[in-house]
């Protein structure tokens, strides 16, 4: 399986996917009202505290990896995320497919790309503007490296209306005119039509084994 782009760790590394709504499908920004006021501050946040763990020099790569979780869990709707990726299939798994699939995901997320983040750390992210397109926010960043061209960056904000309390939550990028639910969605798509259900989540098992395998080596 070629490399999964998750919308959170593509968003970090550009310092930088429910049925997928047609809101996730980024238009034309010549639309409508500024959205959320809250969601501005919500990403520079976010980008914030990702910046700080990569230029912390006073902590290792396993503290680092602890601290990614915690914005992961915090500040991405990784269930829904998850389970968008697998709509199409979801309606012929049993519910231990989907719970084995659900514990694998976040966990190989952070797994697969923590450590690579570290090529980003100089990077510089600049919000230009926000749109509203019905329940979700749209962020509009440009992400600047030295020597490297500019990478405009869209944030799909939501404010999740469940038990969360209304918090927000990063629920879809689009990184380059990429849209990152729909590329992930494809690739796990194909994956499971060539391999099977079951084979994805073992994959994903078998990844965060390795990388843990990894860290314990690099001790």
């Amino acid at each position: 399986m070629k490399q999964p782009l998750i919308a959170l760790i593509a968003a970090l590394s550009a310092l930088a996917a429910p049925a997928l709504p047609a809101a996730a499908q980024v238009g034309s920004a010549s639309a409508a009202s500024p959205g959320d006021p809250a969601a501005r501050p919500f990403v520079e946040a976010l980008v914030g505290d990702g910046f700080a763990i990569l230029r912390d020099k006073s902590i290792d790569r396993q503290a680092a990896r602890a601290r990614f979780r915690q914005i992961l869990q915090r500040d991405v709707a990784l269930d829904d995320i998850g389970m968008r990726l697998i709509r199409r299939q979801r309606t012929g798994l049993t519910p231990a497919q989907l719970s084995a699939y659900r514990a694998a995901f976040p966990e190989f997320v952070l797994n697969a790309y923590a450590d690579r983040l570290y090529d980003y750390a100089d990077a510089r992210v600049q919000v230009q503007r926000t749109i509203g397109r019905g329940p979700y926010t749209e962020v509009y960043t440009r992400v600047t490296r030295p020597g490297a061209q500019p990478i405009d960056t869209i944030w799909q904000v939501k404010t999740r209306d469940d038990s969360s309390g209304g918090k927000l939550q990063v629920n879809n990028l689009v990184v380059g005119g990429v849209n990152l639910s729909l590329t992930q969605e494809a690739d796990f798509t194909s994956y499971i039509a060539k391999n099977g259900f079951d084979a994805l989540v073992a994959f994903l098992k078998t990844a965060n084994a390795r990388s843990l395998a990894v860290q314990a080596g690099n001790k």
